[in-house]
């Protein structure tokens, strides 16, 4: 089962919650929403390895079920993936130096950089949303569609009318198979012990 987009969610808000407190230490300056910020950044960067790490386990699962396209984008995705989650990192640690330090202008900066990191988080969820909704075709239909171009294709080229049946229940098979496959991925199904 893919965890990847519950985890997503996660990478998506703490980094606008993070912005937010760090506006308002900004606006206001009180140590309070210093701590916060600061706290809130934290759980942002572990958020985002996270993310990446599971979308790095869960890209592999996916890549096939993928239109070409799709297969580009999703290398794109896990490269900003990882993009994001250094730099949060690195967000994290100068603002944690900044407080630690007092030093407003680092703060300011990790804030900064805060903001622009939150913003291409967006188009990372939107990116992710792409792969799946359109290059995904979903991927079950995206499958059964190949499927049947491939027994189409093999059924022009025989004679008789029983190979051709044939074929066609072959490919009846593999898309059950197809369907009992991605319905086990995605959670819908229990895998049954042998």
């Amino acid at each position: 089962m893919m965890i990847h987009p519950a985890t997503a969610h996660f990478a998506m808000v703490l980094p606008v919650v993070a912005s937010a407190l760090g506006i308002a230490y900004l606006i206001n300056r009180q140590e309070v929403y210093s701590k916060l910020s600061s706290i809130s950044i934290f759980f942002s960067a572990l958020a985002m390895g996270i993310v990446w790490y599971t979308g790095s386990q869960a890209g592999p699962e996916i890549y096939d079920y993928l239109s070409e396209a799709g297969q580009h984008e999703l290398l794109e995705h896990k490269e900003l993936g990882l993009y994001l989650a250094v730099a949060m990192g690195v967000i994290f640690l100068l603002k944690a130096v900044g407080c630690q330090t007092k030093k407003f202008a680092l703060e300011a900066l990790a804030i900064v950089l805060l903001l622009g990191a939150t913003a291409t988080t967006f188009l990372q969820g939107k990116d992710g949303g792409e792969i799946v909704y359109n290059h995904g075709t979903p991927f079950k239909a995206y499958m059964i569609l190949d499927t049947l171009k491939e027994a189409s294709i093999s059924a022009e080229e025989e004679e008789s009318d029983e190979a051709k049946v044939e074929i066609y229940e072959e490919a009846m098979d593999d898309i059950q198979l197809i369907d009992e496959e991605l319905e086990l991925f995605y959670g819908n199904k229990v895998q049954e012990e042998e």
